[in-house]
């Protein structure tokens, strides 16, 4: 078994050839630095490379901007975002946070050390750093190593969902991801949380973050077991067909994930289930149907099994027509309805086969908006 010595030397090494951005941020600045957080928990999980976080005793957007880039910056929360060799760096001033009342943004002031810095974070796997530059160490003031042996997901207070009720759905995706429990003090003080102190916006931003999760059913129905929320009937399982679906052509990129899952856990009902029990006799048909609809309820008519969806996709919803407006005018039909009315007949004619060149297209389209004229 290795040695904790070796075992830190070893955590190190990882994280810097997972990051090789760390020694452009390290020779930019003489303040102590520190790797924070996830990538710390996942290098020792031995999940390869998380996003990575740094927290800087000193002026964080000070040193996004000796990086040489313009960096996004946090004023408030005393943060920059800044990309480096093409990596996407995330730099925080040490900070401690207090809480005027629950479910209220934190006011914030700088900290003095690594380790009132990570007296504010969620969990305590998450509450761990590691120095750049110097002796290789592990700073785990709150037993994180421990836990994340343990397979513990443990708050670091016993105010910590009262302060940000949003740690709770955090709470949800981790265990999902990781496949964590909650210490038993945890699990009791998740279910006293009120997710309404929190406005409307930073819920559903942090509930967009776990849908976008591989593991977001699972981690929606754990929400629901602690009585945090209402899923859909058969929303976890809509989700998980959704998830596969986005992953494949021809529905790949078609939604955002997130978007998506978000509907199938969260949102009512709405006309997806009558659209997958449509079978629609022609492409036409199924043109008329689909056209009308939101992407998002596309994609869940079609977890719901409407398989015509997929040629509508990938090829109905893309043919044109050859002839515009311009040939029926200049053929005699008057400006007006007439116009459209031939057009759709044409394009119906061709989405179903019966026209297959410009010629036909325009001969259908002016048959129909001439038998469509008042006489």
């Amino acid at each position: 078994m290795p040695s904790q010595s070796s075992e830190i030397e070893g955590l190190v090494a990882g994280l810097r050839a997972e990051h090789p951005e760390l020694d452009a941020v390290a020779a930019a600045t003489a303040d102590p630095l520190y790797v924070v957080g996830g990538a710390v928990r996942d290098q020792l999980l031995g999940r390869g490379r998380a996003d990575l976080d740094l927290v800087v005793v000193g002026d964080a957007a000070a040193l996004g901007r000796s990086l040489g880039a313009d960096p996004v910056e946090h004023e408030r929360f005393a943060t920059a975002k800044v990309e480096i060799a093409g990596n996407e760096v995330d730099l925080a001033t040490a900070r401690t946070e207090t809480y005027a009342e629950p479910g209220a943004l934190p006011d914030v002031a700088p900290a003095a050390s690594v380790e009132q810095d990570l007296g504010r974070r969620d969990f305590t796997v998450n509450a761990m750093a590691v120095p750049v530059g110097g002796e290789p160490a592990l700073v785990d003031p709150h037993g994180g190593r421990e836990d994340l042996d343990r397979g513990l997901l443990r708050v670091l207070h016993a105010r910590s969902f009262e302060d940000d009720p949003t740690r709770a759905i955090r709470a949800a995706r981790y265990a999902a991801r990781l496949g964590f429990e909650l210490e038993e003090g945890t699990k009791r003080l998740l279910r006293e949380t009120d997710l309404g102190t929190v406005s409307e916006d930073r819920r559903w931003a942090e509930l967009r973050r776990l849908a976008a999760e591989g593991t977001a059913p699972k981690g929606f129905e754990l929400l629901a077991g602690w009585g945090l929320v209402e899923l859909r009937d058969g929303g976890t399982a809509l989700a998980s067909e959704v998830g596969a679906l986005l992953a494949r052509e021809p529905w790949k990129g078609e939604v955002e994930r997130a978007d998506a899952v978000l509907a199938a856990v969260l949102k009512p009902e709405g006309g997806e289930a009558a659209l997958a029990a449509t079978n629609p006799e022609s492409p036409s048909e199924g043109v008329a149907l689909a056209g009308r609809r939101n992407p998002v309820e596309l994609v869940l008519a079609r977890a719901l099994g409407a398989e015509w969806l997929d040629p509508y996709i990938s090829e109905w919803r893309a043919v044109a027509l050859e002839i515009d407006g311009a040939d029926l005018i200049a053929a005699g039909i008057p400006e007006g309805p007439a116009v459209g009315r031939g057009l759709a007949a044409a394009l119906r004619a061709k989405l179903d086969g019966v026209v297959v060149d410009r010629d036909a297209e325009l001969a259908t389209a002016l048959a129909a908006a001439r038998d469509e004229q008042p006489s």
